[in-house]
Parts: C-alpha cells; sequence; structure tokens
C-alpha cells in the first residue's frame, strides 16, 4: 500500500513545484499522517517542496518533528549508558599480569601489532623476533621498521631480535606474523624454545599449499604439541592504519572461550575493538579465501570492466565462500559478519590490498613473475589459489570465481577468457 501511494505523493510534489514556481519564489509542506504500513515506522512524514534554492526549509522541518528527534535521543543516550557501564564491569587483569609478548616475523602486520601492545602498557616488553640483522639493527637503534614503516617511530619497549630462545623466554603471548606457506619450517626450527602452554595468537591468513592445512593445524603440528593453546586473529585490518592508531575491528577465535576473553583484553584498546568468537574454521577459512576472491576484484579493476562488473564478482564471490566454508563446518553468520564480509569488503575494494594490487597488475597485462618479483611484501591469495580448488574438490563445491582465478595464475587461462566463460557459466546454486 505504501508503495502505491508514493508516486501519487510524488505527483503531486511535481504539480504544486511547478505552480508554485509559476508565481513566487515558495514553499510548500505536505504533511501526511494516520496510521501506516509496518514499512513506514513513523506515524507521520513531513516532506517540504521547494521552488526557489533560495529558500531555505527550517532545520526542524528536515530533520523531523520533536517527537521523532526526542526518541532518537533516548535511544542514543540509552546505548552510551550501556556501553559505559559494560566497559566499567571489564575486566583489565589480563593486560596487567603480562610482561612480555613475543612478536614472530618483522613484517607490516606483525610490526604493526607489536606496536600496538607496545602503546598498551609501557612497561611491557615486547620482542620482535625478525630474520633480517639489518631491520633488527634499525628498530633497535633508531625505533624504526626500516623495510615496511620508515617514517613510523616505534614505541622504544618494542625489541628485536634474531635469537629465537631469547624471544621466547619467559613469554606470556605468542603472536605468529610469518607468512602461511613458511610457518611449518620456521615453527621447527624454534620449536625447543616454545613453552606447551604459551598461546599463540595467529596473525597469518591462508591455507598450506601441499596439505591444505589452516595456521590452527599447522601449528600445533610443527610444534609437536597438539594441545599448545592457539587463538586466530582476523578481520579487515590495514597495518598501515593500525599504526596510525586508526578505529579498527578485528576478531579473535577460539575453541577457548576463556582464551578469547584473555586475549580480548590483552588487545582491545579505544581504537582497536576486538569481537570473540568459538568458530575457528569460520574465521580461518574466510581470511584465507577472501585473499583469492581480491585478485579476481584486482582483475577486473586492471581490465577496466566497471562498477557492475565489480559487484557481480564480488557478490559471486562470497557465495562461493559460504558455499565452502560452511561445508567445511564453518557457521553461516562467522561468513556474514566481521572476519567475512567485512575483511572481504576492505580487501576487495582499497588499494592498499596486496592480494588486489596483484589482480590489479594481471588484469593489466603484466606478468605473475613480474609482479611478484617487485613486491616486498607476500601475497598470500596467489599460494592459496591452488590449495582452494583442491579443497573444493574434496568437499564437492563448485567455485567458478576461484577456480578462474587459480587458472590465471596458473598461466592456464586469460583474465579475458575467464570473463567470457564467467559470463557464460549456468546458474549456481
Amino acid at each position: 500500500l505504501a508503495l502505491s501511494i508514493f508516486p501519487i505523493w510524488l505527483g503531486l510534489l511535481q504539480v504544486s513545484a511547478k505552480m508554485a514556481a509559476s508565481v513566487q519564489p515558495a514553499c510548500l509542506d505536505l504533511h501526511f499522517s494516520g496510521k501506516h504500513p509496518p514499512l513506514l515506522k513513523h506515524n507521520a512524514i513531513f516532506v517540504r517542496c521547494v521552488s526557489s534554492p533560495n529558500v531555505i526549509p527550517e532545520a526542524d522541518s528536515i530533520s523531523g518533528p520533536p517527537d521523532q528527534r526526542k526518541v532518537v535521543r533516548i535511544a542514543w543516550e540509552k546505548l552510551v549508558r550501556w556501553s559505559r557501564s559494560w566497559r566499567a564491569k571489564a575486566k583489565t587483569d589480563v593486560l596487567e599480569r603480562t610482561r612480555k609478548v613475543v612478536v614472530l616475523g618483522g613484517g607490516s602486520f606483525g610490526t604493526a601489532m607489536a606496536a600496538h601492545l607496545a602503546r598498551r602498557k609501557e612497561g611491557l616488553e615486547v620482542n620482535m623476533l625478525v630474520r633480517d640483522s639489518f631491520v633488527c639493527q634499525s628498530i633497535n637503534d633508531n625505533h624504526h621498521n626500516c623495510k615496511y614503516f620508515p617514517e613510523h617511530k616505534l614505541p622504544e619497549n618494542v625489541i628485536a631480535t634474531t635469537d629465537a630462545k631469547a624471544a621466547l623466554l619467559d613469554a606470556d603471548y605468542c603472536l605468529h606474523a610469518v607468512p602461511v606457506q613458511f610457518s611449518s619450517l620456521f615453527l621447527e626450527g624454534i620449536a625447543d624454545y616454545v613453552d606447551p602452554g604459551l598461546p599463540f595468537i595467529s596473525l597469518s591468513k591462508g591455507l598450506e599449499l601441499n596439505t591444505l592445512r589452516m595456521m590452527s593445524q599447522i601449528i600445533p603440528t610443527a610444534l609437536q604439541n597438539p594441545r599448545q593453546p592457539f587463538v586466530a586473529l582476523s578481520g579487515p585490518s590495514f597495518a598501515l592504519e593500525l599504526m596510525n592508531n586508526l578505529p579498527t575491528a578485528m576478531v579473535v577465535a577460539s575453541k577457548d572461550k576463556k582464551l578469547a576473553n584473555a586475549v580480548q583484553q590483552l588487545l582491545a584498546s579505544s581504537y582497536l575493538r576486538i569481537n570473540t568468537s568459538s568458530d575457528v574454521t569460520g574465521v580461518e577459512i574466510a581470511g584465507a579465501l577472501k585473499n583469492v576472491l581480491a585478485i579476481a576484484a584486482g582483475i577486473v579493476d586492471g581490465m577496466n570492466l566497471g562498477n557492475n562488473s565489480m559487484a557481480a564478482l564480488v557478490s559471486q564471490g562470497c557465495s562461493e565462500i559460504r558455499w565452502l566454508a560452511t561445508k567445511m563446518g564453518a557457521k553461516p553468520t562467522t561468513i556474514t559478519g566481521l572476519s567475512g564480509t567485512g575483511d572481504i569488503m576492505l580487501t576487495c575494494f582499497v588499494n592498499l590490498s596486496r592480494n588486489r594490487t596483484v589482480g590489479v597488475r594481471l588484469g593489466s597485462g603484466e606478468t605473475l613473475d613480474d609482479i611478484l618479483t617487485s613486491m616486498n611484501q607476500v601475497a598470500e591469495g596467489v599460494a592459496t589459489a591452488g590449495a582452494v580448488i583442491a579443497l573444493a574438490q574434496k568437499y564437492n563445491v563448485k567455485l567458478p570465481v576461484l577456480t578462474a582465478v587459480a587458472k590465471i595464475i596458473d598461466n592456464e587461462l586469460t583474465p579475458t577468457k575467464a570473463v567470457l566463460e564467467l559470463m557464460n557459466l549456468p546458474q549456481v546454486d
């Protein structure tokens, strides 16, 4: 009913506007009141038609009636009171008890998280285990990661070392920021220095190419400890924006609820919101697959196929990720949430994404070898693409977009032919 009345309203507005414009600059108020269908949630609607740009409607008539503004104000005040009450009860003992945190890896995201933790508590010792002695010296002498953040000064309680034993000694938490494809070998090399009860917080996103394993499987296997405490940290987050203290929201996922809550306390701050989840599989698989989809999104952009194509591709890719993830045991709400759709949106649409950049350059005609040679960071989606297809075959799921990306990366399909094939595929439900 409401939709059928709208054309009548618009017709009245057009006629009234023409009449008013032909005489004198005027302002016409239309007030519709009475009972409305559920679609229209307010008891009254005010529409103001202005026939002259010189006539400015009063603020009250634009923002709505006083009763409506009062409802909005009260609703907001309730939210603020609830939030403040919750924060007042929130525990802070985890951060107070924590004396040392180790970050494995000296890349951009590991550095950003090291800086974030160091700012959380002045007396907290944050050790970064890096392999590059030049980067190590730069962090310790100048408080800069000369390779990834030469313009950002790191807190003085961030200390770099190339000595695994020293870095891991007496650590309360360990943040793993080594790329997935190198993690097994790296962890096997330091396993002797890892305490069996040391919680590992994985920042790495991807699938191991030959084994199809996620980090929740790689870490305990490499350390030869199936009970190694594990948490996955994921969500829409660029390292540069974390370094600049811009508002960010992420998810920590663990089968151990107490551990997830503890890591939430450790990491959450005024500019980093941390949600908790028990769906480790969903958080990890979404974080891995979105990198492959981001390459596809970049290819569309590099080929200048337009916004319609981009929207169609990303929505199809989201469906494919949901199909595979739920077959693997993930919760659908995880895939549509912050660590799923949220991360997909950021990685597919923003130029800071490494995987999207690879796609843009592929779509522009560059070869994969040239692209990877020129990059100083790892684009996990390149290695993950092949593993995704193997998983799809294992779980009997059709993934047209993600499969096309894998074929392009293997140089068995050109971006142009991939587009033609995808456009002519039958509908996949």
